[in-house]
């Protein structure tokens, strides 16, 4: 395994020389996912100027811990040095039981979550909703009026917190045509070399016309989601993403660093996946969703949105390749439930990032990675395994 890429910049001792269109991908994510701020434009999420929420430690030896994965025996060990992890925490019952590095990661470095963004975005939606600013039962149209030329017409914001909207758009992470390319470009992660392409993230929402079935028929993962909802909340609150995060959750919940999202040409904080924040932030953020939206007796989060969340999903919705992973899993407000019966509920991202999130076990573990692909059934399956084996020997 390659901890950072072969080539080196001689001007620059230790940082290597990365092609502008692949710094997101293998081998170069390896150093890219922790050195974002060097690779594309950002935006700082304060952490304000308040103590950092305690995390009191009781560190244990977990690297022995056995588990089996599609008939695969491992250990927690060998799992951290083949799985390309860069740093792996766990929470049980308000401690951190184990704290790891790997691949040059540092306590003080900030780490790229990707599609984790979206649960903090979803967060911070449930807290406007509580906060009666946001209703997500209203037409995404009533605080986004331009959208009413687009297939957004007709859907809710609580379609979109579900990504159940019914509008066409193409995932496909590696087709050059896809909106997810045009996505890259948009958001300014890579060069437009389509004249044709929309120039930022807002002109792309306005360019989706097709619907592929009605809105509520089904859920379909479409990162452009977060977006239409990012800039909802933006509306409804007439505040930046990156400071409404600020002011919101991040200042709020305790946060020991300042965060950071990257931004579009037009100045936008990528909520569907720019989100940079340290390992302990994130902890902090599993813990605040484990106290039912509550730290440090500061309410922060509506108790009845989290629960909502982790209750509230339709599994009526969820199917198709989604079972691969989670065969009983659902999505809502958007996070996954990785089961209907237990309701543990995860924020994941492409190239293996993780929070997972088990209020009856009082056990959360964020795992940050760099896989060499951006997205595996048999990884998924593995970091699953190895985090259900620890909550077991916890």
């Amino acid at each position: 395994m390659t901890s950072i890429p072969p080539f080196r910049d001689p001007a620059a001792p230790g940082k290597p020389v990365i092609p502008r269109q692949d710094w997101d991908r293998a081998p170069w994510n390896r150093w890219t996912f922790q050195n974002v701020r060097d690779m594309v434009p950002t935006t700082r999420v304060w952490r304000g100027e308040g103590p950092a929420s305690p995390l009191p430690t009781n560190l244990q030896d977990i690297d022995a811990i056995a588990f089996d994965a599609d008939g695969i025996s491992g250990t927690i060990g060998t799992f951290l040095e083949e799985g390309y992890a860069d740093g792996l925490l766990v929470l049980h019952r308000g401690k951190v039981v184990a704290e790891r590095y790997l691949n040059g990661m540092s306590p003080h470095t900030l780490h790229l979550s990707q599609s984790v963004a979206k649960s903090i975005v979803g967060t911070l939606a449930g807290i406007l909703i509580g906060r009666g600013l946001l209703d997500p039962a209203a037409p995404v149209t009533h605080y986004l009026p331009e959208l009413e030329t687009t297939a957004y017409r007709g859907a809710t914001i609580q379609h979109v917190l579900d990504m159940t909207s019914g509008v066409v758009f193409d995932e496909t992470y590696t087709a050059l045509d896809s909106h997810m390319a045009q996505l890259d470009a948009a958001c300014g992660w890579k060069e437009r070399w389509n004249p044709q392409w929309p120039l930022h993230v807002w002109d792309l929402i306005l360019s989706l016309q097709d619907l592929e079935c009605p809105h509520g028929a089904s859920f379909r993962y479409r990162s452009i989601e977060t977006d239409v909802l990012s800039f909802a909340l933006q509306r409804a609150a007439a505040t930046p993403l990156a400071e409404l995060v600020s002011h919101e959750l991040w200042a709020p919940m305790g946060a020991q660093e300042d965060a950071c999202f990257t931004v579009d040409p037009a100045g936008y904080a990528l909520g569907d996946g720019g989100f940079n924040a340290t390992l302990r932030d994130y902890a902090r953020f599993a813990l605040l969703h484990l106290r039912g939206g509550e730290l440090d007796g500061r309410r922060i989060v509506p108790a009845e949105w989290i629960a909502g969340t982790r209750f509230g999903a339709d599994p009526t919705l969820f199917g198709g390749i989604y079972h691969d992973v989670l065969p009983e899993g659902a999505y809502h407000n958007q996070f996954w439930i990785e089961d209907t019966a237990r309701r543990a509920y995860m924020a994941r991202g492409v190239f293996g990032q993780l929070i997972y999130i088990d209020p009856e076990a009082d056990f959360a573990a964020i795992i940050l990675s760099s896989w060499p692909e951006f997205v595996s059934t048999i990884r998924t399956r593995t970091a699953l395994a190895a985090v259900r084996a620890i909550r077991e020997a916890l």
